[in-house]
């Protein structure tokens, strides 16, 4: 092959992997902290909101320095890659635009800047079409700060949710399995085995998503999903959870209080539970509330917390790569989550700086091919009570984007065989 041909054909290449790559949400800077992502629902991060109703994300920069922030949206295909829509057959108005919404933390001794986004607002008046997007927020130079997804539905198909004990006897102590009947609200999904996908997302963690299923079989207008091993997840055990909303005296979790530059928090040392029987402790699924005891506005006036984990170990756990996971920071995995082990304390400690507030973490496992095990620890157990959301995907044919047409939900409170 000819040299100017070989570069042509490999700059094509290049472009093309990056056109069509998948993409992931970026993670903040150290001074950006609780990013707070929700729609019509309590529950942060991942919204999943109806066509035409309003997300709100919410952060704190704690450099001081009033930072303009500017917001940009995408659309994208089922599998995260970019979709071909214009911006204009997505959104109604603009992005690109500033975040005008903000305030200054108010009697705390950590100094931040609280800002605020609605979408839809003044300028982005409405989003038109339903699937997956992407919110990416930059700075003054146009360099980008961080990033993250949500979907929008449509009503247009019914999507029941029903979760069962794993059939495999290997696991029917440690697993959950998902059954799914989708309905469409009308007449049926033309050839749906190539149509229709559907992901499961279990306690609002993309991170463990299945993805790419396929109806199992159906019936007259109905997909039907029973599937096994392919649908199933480590069912692990309740978050261990503190509360700090009163920073001067001790909450629940909370075993000492020491104020130096910032107020410390020292959380009750926690013990392995894998080996131990399963306990029911209610928790809200790894997620975080922003909360604070006497005052009326808690994204100004609640304070931020050096917040100090304490893992007692086992032998086995030494040599071990442990961090402390949930929703506080999107169930990011990196060098501010890890223990370290006190050799002279013998215990595995952390400290994390968090805003007041009740939250839900366990400790999880790094294995050295970088995966997970959040099962190690915390153990595995049948009886527990997780969230599972089933988002069902519609590209009919002839369909230039992959547009959601339900959304289903449920719980293994109520788990049966």
């Amino acid at each position: 092959m000819p040299l100017l041909k070989y570069k042509y054909f490999l700059l094509l290449l290049l472009v093309s992997t990056t056109l069509f790559a998948q993409v992931k949400e970026v993670n903040p800077p150290n001074y950006i902290k609780t990013i707070n992502f929700k729609g019509n629902t309590p529950e942060t991060q991942l919204p999943i909101l109806k066509l035409g109703e309003y997300v709100v994300l919410e952060f704190d920069a704690l450099n001081g320095n009033e930072d303009d922030y500017y917001y940009k949206i995408d659309h994208y295909n089922y599998d995260w890659t970019p979709s071909i829509l214009m911006k204009s057959e997505f959104m109604d108005g603009f992005d690109n635009q500033r975040i005008r919404n903000y305030e200054n933390s108010f009697n705390t001794y950590q100094i931040y800047s609280h800002y605020q986004l609605t979408i839809p607002n003044e300028q982005t008046k409405r989003l038109k079409v339903s699937g997956n997007y992407l919110l990416r927020v930059f700075n003054n130079n146009d360099e980008l700060v961080f990033s993250r997804k949500f979907m929008i539905y449509e009503d247009q198909a019914a999507v029941g949710v029903s979760i069962k004990r794993a059939r495999d006897i290997q696991f029917i102590e440690k697993k959950q399995r998902v059954e799914i009947l989708i309905t469409p609200n009308s007449g049926q999904l033309n050839n749906p085995t190539q149509t229709v996908k559907t992901v499961i997302v279990q306690n609002n963690n993309l991170n463990t998503a299945i993805y790419n299923l396929k109806p199992q079989y159906t019936l007259g207008n109905q997909l039907i999903y029973k599937y096994d091993s392919e649908t199933s997840f480590w069912g692990g055990n309740e978050y261990l959870f503190f509360e700090n909303k009163d920073v001067r005296a001790a909450n629940t979790g909370i075993r000492a209080i020491d104020l130096q530059d910032l107020y410390h928090n020292y959380l009750f040392t926690n013990v392995e539970r894998a080996s131990k029987p399963y306990t029911y402790n209610p928790d809200i699924n790894g997620n975080y509330v922003i909360t604070i005891l006497d005052a009326d506005n808690p994204s100004i006036e609640a304070d931020y917390v050096w917040v100090h984990f304490s893992l007692a170990p086992t032998e086995w756990l030494k040599n071990k790569n442990i961090h402390v996971y949930g929703n506080f920071n999107n169930y990011v995995i990196d060098d501010s989550t890890k223990l370290m082990y006190d050799e002279r304390n013998d215990v595995f400690r952390n400290a994390i700086l968090l805003k007041q507030g009740f939250y839900n973490y366990k400790f999880v496992v790094k294995n050295k091919n970088g995966s997970l095990d959040e099962g190690a620890i915390s153990g595995n157990f049948y009886q527990t009570e997780n969230n599972y959301k089933v988002i069902v995907y519609y590209r009919d044919l002839g369909a230039r984007y992959d547009k959601i047409i339900g959304i289903g939900e449920g719980s293994s409170v109520n788990i049966s065989n």
